[in-house]
């Protein structure tokens, strides 16, 4: 095997950007996220409001709702953090961005501020979850299985 055929073989870490409770695919309350609609995920039942980058990389999408943000890594993999189900509709009330698209981003640098008190009293789940948006693109795709994670756990390790 060559290098480059090593290289390839390295698995790319997909960091959770929230501290908080591991929430697998199936028990995500929405079924674009549960069915992997959008490619395989995981969430994670925040413990704290700001959200993180999961990887160096570029800002894609942030809609100004902020209710969630697409980032591109420098490593190749394409996620969507999703902040909460339905919060779309809270309009971006207790949303605040701390970037905007195009931004380069480093690996821990918060992207997002929620508060999750007004999603819990707008009557949404919390759940922050990861995306890999081009995941049947890979060759594996393993999921945690940690209960809980801490912001820059590894939550997915990916093989090209």
């Amino acid at each position: 095997m060559g290098l480059l055929d090593k290289l390839k073989k390295k698995p790319l870490i997909l960091s959770a950007s929230v501290k908080g409770t591991v929430v697998p695919m199936a028990d995500i309350p929405d079924e674009v996220f549960s069915q992997g609609i959008l490619g395989l995920c995981l969430g994670v039942d925040p413990a704290e409001g700001t959200i993180r980058a999961p990887f160096d990389g570029k800002i894609t999408q942030l809609p100004d709702t902020f209710h969630a943000v697409g980032i591109q890594g420098s490593n190749g993999l394409d996620v969507l953090l999703h902040v909460g189900v339905d919060t779309v509709d809270m309009k971006g009330d207790g949303f605040t961005g701390q970037v905007k698209e195009g931004d380069t981003v480093t690996s821990g640098q918060p992207l997002l501020t929620v508060d999750l008190d007004k999603v819990k009293a707008a009557g949404h789940p919390a759940v922050v979850i990861h995306v890999l948006i081009d995941s049947d693109s890979y060759a594996n795709v393993e999921l945690t299985t940690a209960p809980s994670v801490e912001a820059g756990g590894e939550l997915m390790r990916v093989t090209k």
